[in-house]
């Protein structure tokens, strides 16, 4: 059994701003983005990235638009060092993008960083060490002057080698690692230290970091801290302010955009939310939340399929078929009242000439991100006449009246219940097809109509073949299709009346075929719909009733 929780486990405790102001702000810009996928999710895979998913990856990453991009942890793996001078060497880095390195503030560290840097005009040395109570007590035996003073060697280091370096100096980042885990006040001054000691103005920013290292307080308490940081340190309009979200609580997200509406600048994440235990943020998934709220995130995500092609192939890692904007079947409706009202809704933008989007259940629109509208409506158990006419509509080009469809989502539902799996649209045309379609007792072999009389009726003569044997029928009515049926209760006794009837084209040119539907009724009131396909749409019409008919004969 589970401990009794009160026991074991302490509530975060809560900080509150004095005047909180994030709850009532919006995010009218995006963040700075780092991408980290090459250094904290690689350092979370089962087997790390080689040189040439690092490639990859890389290649991805700046086509995607990421200006600044951690690399690596030069002085930790060979691999690493490794992929950065090939980065350099090879001229892969844009004049417009920054890589990062992570290093401890260690002097044998630091200098072999250097050392992989040479020949890079743009970079960021991210500098940390852990500040939380716990790991200063439990970890490395220190007090918060034993920590600080831990920062400012390093710090101190870092300033004097960026001084000498011929490509000019670095940016300089540094992080109170195992931030949420930190005292807030204790945070302030090591950070306050840190930035005098880097000599950090307006004009020569320091980048900031503050890291959800593990995830341990509800977003809006991580927002209150992010806040109340902002306001106090005395040295904000000296920092980028930076936050890097794990994912430990399930909330990154929601945790990133708040610190964002609290007042941080940057975030640092990773692609579908790949690091260490849950994850890291997901960079993805922040930048098409701004994307459907009408922001700019500056990254393309046009192509999100071949993103994610990417990233599983460096990472090994699946990306769940339900990830948001993503996964597999995020944009696949198999709700029948889902089915339906997306059907609606592109009919309804089709007609309009709104630009805004508005379909339900789909907050963006899938070809924003390179989707096609194809994944949208799939068809098992659970679907409805809507999305199994949706179908039909957008593979075949046939627009089921609405009776229609709710008897033809019966047939198709029966199926699906029977084999207990999705049906392709192929099978669904296989079964509209043998349901009304298919040739029965009767079969039309030829027509012929000419007026009756001065009005408007029609006369009509029609030979079928009725059980294999030949049978003319004459009949007269206000047009071919009433005529006909007037026709088939004279000569063969079948007491119909026409009760429903659509017609519309399917294709267009010399190819276009007519599509018609009928249902007639019988004495009793009972609907029997029939469908045809043909070149004429007369011919067509008359098919449709003849459908009808073979499907009451083979009842």
């Amino acid at each position: 059994m589970m401990p009794v929780a009160k026991e074991k486990y302490r509530p975060y405790p809560a900080l509150r701003p004095v005047s909180r102001r994030w709850p009532d702000a919006h995010i009218a810009e995006p963040p700075m983005w780092c991408s980290v996928d090459l250094r904290d999710g690689n350092q979370a895979l089962i087997d790390p990235m080689g040189s040439d998913r690092k490639m990859k990856m890389w290649q991805a990453l700046v086509a995607m638009g990421f200006k600044e991009i951690e690399v690596g942890f030069p002085a930790a793996s060979q691999t690493d060092y490794d992929f950065i001078r090939v980065l350099v060497e090879g001229g892969h880095i844009p004049d417009d993008v920054t890589i990062q390195v992570l290093v401890q503030s260690r002097p044998e560290l630091i200098n072999r960083t250097f050392e992989a840097l040479r020949g890079a005009p743009k970079c960021i040395v991210h500098l940390y060490n852990s500040t939380s109570e716990v790991q200063r007590r439990v970890v490395f035996g220190l007090d918060r002057q034993g920590c600080i003073d831990l920062a400012l060697s390093g710090t101190r280091m870092i300033r004097d080698l960026s001084a000498a370096r011929p490509e000019g100096e670095i940016t300089f980042q540094y992080s109170p690692e195992s931030f949420t885990g930190t005292e807030p006040d204790f945070a302030i001054e090591i950070v306050e230290a840190v930035a005098k000691e880097w000599g950090a103005t307006p004009e020569r920013r320091m980048i900031c970091n503050l890291p959800a290292t593990v995830e341990m307080s509800t977003p809006n308490q991580y927002a209150d801290v992010i806040e109340w940081f902002c306001d106090t340190v005395s040295c904000r309009d000296s920092l980028i302010l930076s936050v890097h979200p794990h994912n430990d609580r399930g909330t990154g997200v929601a945790a990133a955009e708040f610190a964002v509406m609290a007042g941080a600048d940057r975030v640092e994440g990773t692609l579908f939310g790949n690091g260490e235990r849950t994850g890291n943020v997901d960079i993805v998934t922040l930048a098409l939340n701004m994307f459907t709220q009408g922001v700019d995130p500056r990254l393309d995500l046009s192509d999100i399929d071949a993103i994610r092609r990417v990233a599983e192939h460096c990472t090994g890692l699946p990306v769940h078929p339900r990830h948001p904007y993503a996964g597999d079947l995020v944009y696949t409706a198999f709700s029948g009242s889902h089915q339906d009202a997306i059907k609606k809704g592109f009919a309804a933008r089709r007609q309009g000439n709104n630009p805004v989007w508005e379909v339900p259940y789909l907050p963006i629109d899938p070809a924003d991100v390179g989707r096609s509208y194809e994944a949208v409506i799939r068809i098992n158990s659970q679907s409805g006449k809507g999305g199994i006419a949706a179908v039909l509509e957008r593979d075949y080009g046939l627009e089921l009246p609405r009776s229609l469809q709710v008897e033809f989502a019966r047939v198709v539902q029966s199926i699906a219940d029977r084999d207990g799996r999705e049906l392709t649209p192929v099978e669904i045309m296989e079964a509209f097809t043998d349901t009304y379609l298919r040739p029965g007792r009767l079969e039309l072999v030829d027509y012929s109509t000419v007026a009756a009389g001065k009005g408007p009726g029609r006369a009509i003569t029609v030979t079928l073949l009725k059980d294999g044997e030949e049978v003319v029928l004459q009949g007269v009515g206000a047009g071919p299709v009433a005529a006909f049926v007037q026709a088939l209760e004279k000569g063969l006794g079948l007491k119909l009346s026409l009760s429903d009837y659509h017609e519309h084209a399917v294709g267009s040119g010399a190819d276009a075929q007519a599509a018609c539907y009928v249902e007639l009724a019988t004495p009793d009131g009972i609907g029997i719909h029939g469908a045809a396909l043909d070149g004429g749409i007369t011919m067509a019409s008359l098919r449709a009733v003849i459908s009808a008919i073979n499907r009451t004969y083979a009842a």
